[in-house]
């Protein structure tokens, strides 16, 4: 059976005016990982989302990996949601961000804090009954996930491919593969740590999760490199 890995990207620059640029230690968790694969992957091919800590994931995995790997082709499909528009509707307040910076200063961690209310806004969006105020509902989030998914694996005929995307499109497929509820799938996106691999075996028309969430070579070179957001 081929594989695919799907790699949720290096952490992004939370606070900074572009939190979609990796952070020096997302480059780095980037580049471990591509030291970490290498010898292990052959990848036919590397895919991933149109956002910017995707693609720069895929250059920091390049740096480290011995040898040359594939340009990364871009499929919109493995984007993740957006999380401004999902926080925003929970908190209007917090569209301006001097307002949100303001809040979140006044708790002793500010980024438990973002966290706590990111969670409450997910929650809200997938919960189904505010559906009119997004542009992208829970249900049709998780249909152009499972499409990009089927289309992928069509298109690697197969291959082992890499997968450069985010939590939730990660924890979208997980739910579909494992039957899951939607609020355990909730529940998975909170705990995939940045660079973690998860790996999907195909053939044919199967389809089974072999590995979920594996950070051990960021344990191996340095447990400080583990990070959740």
């Amino acid at each position: 059976m081929a594989s695919l890995y799907l790699i949720r990207h290096g952490q992004a620059s939370f606070g900074k005016d572009n939190y979609d640029q990796l952070s020096e230690r997302g480059w780095e968790q980037g580049r471990v990982l591509g030291r970490w694969l290498s010898g292990k992957v052959l990848p036919g091919a590397v895919v991933g989302g149109n956002l910017q800590r995707h693609r720069e994931t895929v250059e920091a995995m390049a740096s480290g990996f011995a040898g040359t790997l594939p340009g990364m082709q871009a499929i919109a499909g493995f984007d993740e949601f957006d999380h401004n528009e999902v926080i925003e509707r929970f908190r209007p307040e917090w569209a301006d961000r001097a307002v949100m910076a303001r809040d979140l200063a006044a708790f002793p961690k500010p980024a438990r804090a973002f966290q706590e209310a990111f969670v409450r806004a997910v929650e809200r969006w997938a919960g189904g009954h505010h559906d009119s105020e997004y542009t992208e509902t829970w249900p049709a989030f998780k249909l152009r996930v499972q499409t990009a998914l089927q289309a992928l694996i069509e298109y690697a005929d197969g291959a082992d491919v890499l997968v450069s995307t985010s939590g939730g499109p990660i924890s979208v497929i997980v739910q579909m593969l494992l039957e899951l509820s939607d609020r355990k799938a909730l529940a998975l996106n909170e705990v995939i740590a940045n660079t973690s691999v998860t790996r999907v075996l195909y053939s044919g028309a199967r389809r089974n999760l072999s590995v979920f969430n594996n950070y051990s070579h960021l344990e191996a070179e340095d447990p400080a490199l583990v990070t959740f957001r």
